[in-house]
């Protein structure tokens, strides 16, 4: 029977094999506690697209593609700029061929019918019951193309424009006008005196009032149609701008491109600059020319047109008082420094005055014969009746009443001839000045037609063609 060793010592030899010591862990991060935790921060899609863009820049195929990028949006804003600016100034063209201008011109004509209509009363009043159906068709004629024009006036005005109230105002006081108007010839072919004064309130409603108030129509019109040119004629500088960016950027790719793999040409990039020419070139010849022909329209049509439209209205507004002076007969006086004058006939004076200055600056702008011959002939009939006008307050001032009338309102050398001839002249005139505007505005309006959409159609053509040329030369890394 074998017995084991009651010591504790190992037994020396060939034992179990001795583990290696295990080195020191560090201790666990402490937990923090539930809910506590801090998440780290995510990156946003525009920084991880931002390394994305480094990194590709930092190869050539990446390279290309950001440049045919940047190329095809530079050939795009290019086109849409050129169109929206052209957009506008095409529109601002059509405006002041078929809207503005004419609405200035029936503004001017509502003054006209009124300041005619007033002189036209005058004449038949004087008349008495001899008044000619020709006076009174006149008359008649006047207040209904005032209506009329009033109507269209209203019809292309804002609501709660200020030319609106202006319009609204005119139509309420035409009526009363001439209510007043048809009691002093009732009163006058009665023989009562008080038809007279009945004749001077309706001209002071007239002068005081109704004229004032289209006179300011017809200058907010002017305003308008000068705002339409202001529109219509400035250069559109943001689209020549990156017209000439777009074709620098494309002759720097085209260089690049060049440089590294020694071809001259990349079919893709001539198609882009190309068009891009194009369209600048367009623009830039497209616009000067309308633009040369709107301020044509402008110089030698709507200056002519106003300068004529103010003769017009002077010349009325020197009948019509010339007529009231004989009407009034001394009742109306005016107080000039010391001196004491005819208040109807101190105007006359100063209308006939304005007459002959707005004459001059009218021949003086006018271009050609067909122009100035009328107006000419209008100075002519002006100083006659100059004359005839001294000789019939020459007979009223010596008390030959009917004398001076029949110099006024007579059948032969009467002073009503004159302004009849003045009349005419100035009427032919404005018609040959509408003429040169419409041919004038009408050549700058046709200039600028197809322009907006033809750039935005080769601008997209010009786009795809930088894209394809750069997608060719990308072709070559695959």
């Amino acid at each position: 029977m074998t017995h084991l060793p009651t010591s504790s010592t190992r037994p020396t030899g060939r034992g179990l094999p001795t583990l290696p010591a295990v080195p020191a862990q560090p201790a666990p991060p402490a937990q923090a506690p539930h809910g506590s935790a801090e998440p780290q921060p995510r990156r946003t899609a525009f920084a991880e697209g931002l390394d994305q863009l480094r990194a590709a820049a930092t190869t050539e195929p990446g390279r290309l593609r950001i440049i045919g990028a940047l190329l095809a949006l530079l050939v795009v804003a290019f086109g849409a700029v050129t169109a929206w600016q052209m957009t506008d100034r095409a529109a601002a063209a059509d405006d002041v061929l078929t809207s503005s201008q004419p609405l200035s011109s029936d503004a001017a004509d509502i003054y006209r019918s009124l300041a005619d209509a007033n002189t036209a009363a005058s004449s038949g009043f004087l008349a008495g019951g001899q008044e000619t159906a020709a006076s009174r068709d006149r008359y008649e004629k006047d207040i209904r193309t005032a209506a009329e024009k009033l109507v269209n006036a209203a019809a292309n005005s804002d609501p709660d424009s200020p030319s609106a109230a202006t319009i609204a105002k005119l139509n309420r006081l035409l009526p009363e006008y001439k209510g007043l108007v048809e009691r002093a010839r009732t009163y006058n072919r009665q023989g009562f005196p008080v038809g007279g004064a009945y004749l001077r309130y309706a001209n002071e409603k007239m002068q005081q009032e109704m004229l004032p108030a289209a006179e300011d129509l017809y200058k907010k019109e002017n305003q308008r149609l000068r705002a339409d040119y202001a529109d219509a004629t400035p250069y559109p500088w943001a689209a020549i701008a990156l017209g000439i960016a777009a074709l620098a950027a494309l002759a720097w790719a085209q260089h690049r491109n060049y440089q590294r793999t020694n071809r001259v040409l990349n079919h893709g990039l001539v198609a882009a600059t190309a068009t891009a020419t194009v369209v600048l070139l367009w623009l830039v010849v497209g616009h000067s020319v309308a633009r040369a022909g709107l301020n044509d329209s402008y110089d030698h049509g709507v200056r002519s047109l106003n300068v004529l439209h103010d003769a017009r209205i002077a010349s009325l507004k020197a009948r019509g008082n010339e007529n009231l002076t004989l009407v009034a007969r001394g009742a109306e006086t005016k107080k000039v420094g010391e001196e004491t004058y005819d208040a109807y006939d101190y105007d006359f004076r100063t209308d006939i005055n304005a007459l002959g200055k707005y004459l001059a600056a009218a021949g003086e702008l006018a271009d050609d014969a067909s122009g100035e011959s009328p107006v000419t002939a209008a100075v002519g009939n002006m100083t006659e009746w100059k004359k005839r006008h001294t000789a019939a307050r020459e007979q009223d001032e010596k008390g030959n009443y009917q004398q001076a009338l029949d110099k006024v309102i007579g059948t032969e050398n009467a002073t009503g001839e004159c302004f009849d001839g003045v009349d005419e002249n100035l009427r032919t005139a404005l018609a040959h000045e509408e003429t040169e505007f419409k041919r004038a505005a009408g050549d700058g309006r046709d200039a600028l037609t197809g322009l907006s959409a033809g750039a935005a159609v080769l601008a997209v053509l010009g786009a795809a063609g930088a894209v394809l040329g750069i997608g060719r030369r990308l072709s070559e890394y695959r």
